[in-house]
C-alpha cells in the first residue's frame, strides 16, 4: 500500500517572519513563492504545517 503524501506550495514570503518560522518554511522544502515539494504524509510534517498555514497552501494526495 502505497504511502499517503501532501503537496506543499509556498505562497507568501517568508521575509520579515521570525527565524524559527522562516526555518521551519525551509525545512519543508521551500524556497520562493510558488515553489512546491510533496512530503510524506507523517505527523512531523504535519506539525511543521501547523506552524506557517499562513504561508502555504496545502493538497492532500491519496
Amino acid at each position: 500500500m502505497a504511502e499517503k503524501t501532501i503537496t506543499v506550495t509556498l505562497k507568501r514570503s517568508r521575509f520579515g517572519v521570525k527565524p524559527k518560522t522562516a526555518g521551519t518554511i525551509r525545512a519543508l522544502g521551500l524556497r520562493r513563492i510558488g515553489d512546491t515539494n510533496t512530503l510524506p504524509d507523517r505527523p512531523e510534517i504535519r506539525g511543521m504545517i501547523a506552524r506557517v498555514p499562513h504561508l502555504i497552501e496545502v493538497q492532500e494526495n491519496n
